[in-house]
């Protein structure tokens, strides 16, 4: 009587069955168009269905087009077939070869030919250092001049039990900034 009722709603039954293990599994009652999760097939990407087809030929175009583009490279590759009716095309490999070497040997000859100075890099650094602002350089000085002697009075008082080699030689550079505040503060 209960299937009579659970068929007009629109369901099945899945019938007992044993597991791998040796159990019984109970006859189950499923909606219609229902698939059993083992029977479900895998998600594949629309990438792998395409590498399983395996047909080398690239996505969008049909295996003709293919085919035409195959056959006038052929074509072309051995020369039998001309663009236009009575020109003759001759491939030479040896003459390109030769024309790239040729090239090459030319743009090593030009690098050869051409060298850099130290005078001329040593040159650009002076440049660099005029453009800066003398205000905003004598900014930066004074404010190396204060950490400067803040780690003085550190050192002085022991704060620092073991000073690095950057901070000492900071320190001993504290002649270099004054001499340079002190030429700086002239321009300005």
């Amino acid at each position: 009587m209960a299937t009579a009722d659970f068929s007009h709603e629109g369901g099945s039954f899945i019938p007992a069955s044993q597991r791998p293990d040796g159990t019984w599994r109970k006859q189950r009652r499923v909606k219609d168009g229902y698939i059993p999760q083992d029977e479900v097939p895998l998600y594949e990407s629309k990438g792998r269905q395409i590498a399983a087809r395996n047909t080398n030929i690239p996505v969008g175009l049909t295996a003709e087009i293919v085919a035409e583009a195959k056959a006038k490279r052929e074509a072309k590759e051995k020369g039998t077939r001309c663009p236009i009716p009575g020109l003759v095309i001759s491939v030479d490999d040896k003459k390109k070869k030769k024309k790239k070497n040729a090239n090459t040997e030319d743009v090593i000859e030009a690098f050869a030919k051409t060298s850099l100075s130290s005078s001329a890099a040593a040159k650009s650094k002076p440049q660099q250092l005029q453009q800066v602002d003398p205000a905003k350089r004598l900014k930066n000085l004074r404010k190396k001049l204060r950490e400067i002697e803040i780690l003085e009075v550190k050192l002085e008082n022991d704060e620092i039990p073991n000073p690095e080699k950057d901070q000492l030689e900071k320190v001993k550079n504290k002649e270099q900034v004054l001499s340079e505040i002190a030429k700086l503060e002239a321009l300005v």
